[in-house]
């Protein structure tokens, strides 16, 4: 299945970093490639406790008494490569660590003296930065894409066409017993299509507790399943030979479409809902398709759990990996649901739909960090006196410096008063990970955390920084 032992981030290829000139590293040990999540630097003896996969981790060798136990521990925790610089410790990289690094895979880089561990952490984050823009405008004209195809006389079949020309691979609609009905792109190898039917009856729609998606490898084949909601139980499969940042949410975009595209028999009120949601995908504004949806106001709810999404009385529900959107008609009163985290938006007119959602993600956010159930979107106050184009431009400035790992620690840790034990449960991370972290926040921001002006004016400022990602426990520096 889908590996969750690194970082949700943009990854890097190791190879980027090895072409930068400026930084003059070079690769000793191990494979050529890897996928770099994240950055760390530990002078500890065994690192392993504070590694979560994934890492370019850095060190100079301090404490480096047993070079196989090392190395070993390093590749086990799951790290894309080590970097070892040659000062002030070593002159060279020691051969033992280079002989450990081969056998267990490991790439070894050689960090010359010239070339700080900041600088290579920095250009990580901006290859990860220009990845991420990459991914975003990728992941935008493939739903483009998708909604003109789910709009033409033969929708399905044109969905799948465009969902298999995106992800340079084949994509089929399959039924309950694992049969194609439909499909598009080179068909896959016996032993990927078979791995594909065992995939799709992991997330067999109807099936209790079954997950709304699954990934996994088979045949040379990167593979996944997407269960569509309604009663035929129909399942999206797809296969390529590669998987991109941003392949999951343009299949799910494709998986949202199909499930409105094959729905037997709507009603009135969910044929109208369905062509409400089209049309939204076409690029219509939200005032002109609302009469179509239902009584109004609405309230937008974010939740994260597991199992089925939360029952909040609508059908106007986006779910997928444990993560759900509901638009709720009626200004209905939405209560906490067992297994799920909530959080609710003020109840908003159809113009304000996309602020709504925004508020919800905030209060998702805030729920998370305080473990608590439900969280509701707060009106009013100091920041609801400045203009929100004006309030998100300050923050973009003022917390550029930090990484999506760095401000998801300091929102929860603002958010628990400061709480070193708090957070770190909150965060799912050892105390001493928290520390460092908010260390980096404050120097990287120049600031004094212990100063409660600084500290409201940094909360102010997470609150309405525009398109932070959203936390996941595990993340690291």
């Amino acid at each position: 299945m889908a590996d969750t032992s690194v970082p949700p981030t943009t990854p890097v290829p190791l190879s980027a970093l090895l072409t930068r000139a400026d930084l003059g590293l070079r690769r000793i040990a191990g494979p050529p490639e890897a996928d770099v999540h994240w950055v760390h630097t530990s002078e500890m003896a065994d690192p392993y406790p504070y590694l979560l996969g994934g890492e370019l981790l850095l060190t100079a060798g301090v404490q480096l008494t047993d070079p196989e136990r090392y190395a070993a521990r390093v590749a086990e925790a799951g790290a894309a490569a080590l970097g070892f610089g040659v000062t002030p410790v070593y002159d060279t990289v020691p051969a033992a660590l280079v002989d450990a690094c081969e056998r267990h895979g490991l790439p070894l880089l050689e960090v010359p003296p010239t070339t700080t561990f900041t600088a290579v952490a920095r250009a990580v984050w901006g290859l990860m930065t220009q990845a991420r823009h990459h991914e975003l405008r990728r992941v935008a004209r493939a739903q483009q894409g998708l909604a003109a195809a789910a709009a033409r006389p033969d929708p399905v079949p044109a969905v799948l066409h465009q969902l298999a020309v995106r992800l340079g691979g084949w994509a089929g609609l399959l039924g309950p017993g694992g049969d194609v009905l439909r499909a598009a792109g080179p068909e896959p190898s016996p032993g990927a299509a078979a791995a594909l039917r065992r995939l799709a009856a992991v997330v067999a729609p109807g099936t209790p507790g079954s997950p709304a998606s699954a990934t996994d490898t088979g045949a040379g084949a990167h593979l996944a399943a997407y269960a569509l909601t309604g009663p035929r139980r129909l399942v999206l499969a797809t296969a390529a030979e590669k998987r991109e940042a941003g392949d999951h949410t343009v299949a799910g975009v494709a998986s949202v479409l199909l499930s409105l595209l094959t729905a037997d028999r709507q009603g009135a009120g969910e044929s109208a809902r369905s062509a409400a949601l089209v049309r939204l995908l076409l690029g219509e504004a939200p005032a002109e398709v609302a009469p179509l949806l239902g009584e109004a106001p609405w309230t937008v709810v974010h939740a994260r759990g597991e199992g089925d999404p939360p029952d909040l009385g609508s059908p106007l529900v986006e779910a997928g990996d444990g993560y759900a959107r509901v638009l709720v008609p009626g200004g209905r009163e939405v209560a906490a649901r067992p297994g799920w985290t909530l959080g609710v938006s003020a109840p908003a007119a159809p113009g304000e739909l996309a602020a709504a959602d925004a508020q919800a993600a905030r209060a998702l956010r805030r729920a998370e960090a305080a473990r608590s159930a439900l969280v509701r979107h707060r009106s009013g106050g100091y920041a609801s006196l400045v203009d929100p184009e004006e309030a998100a431009a300050y923050a973009r400035a003022l917390l550029a410096p930090l990484s999506e790992p760095l401000v998801t620690t300091l929102r929860a840790w603002l958010s628990l008063h400061g709480g070193w034990d708090r957070t770190a449960a909150a965060l799912g991370v050892h105390r001493n990970t928290v520390r460092q972290r908010v260390a980096r926040c404050a120097a990287l921001l120049d600031a004094d955390l212990d100063d409660m002006d600084v500290r409201t004016e940094l909360w102010l400022a997470l609150r309405s920084a525009p398109g932070r990602a959203e936390p996941h426990s595990g993340q690291c520096e």
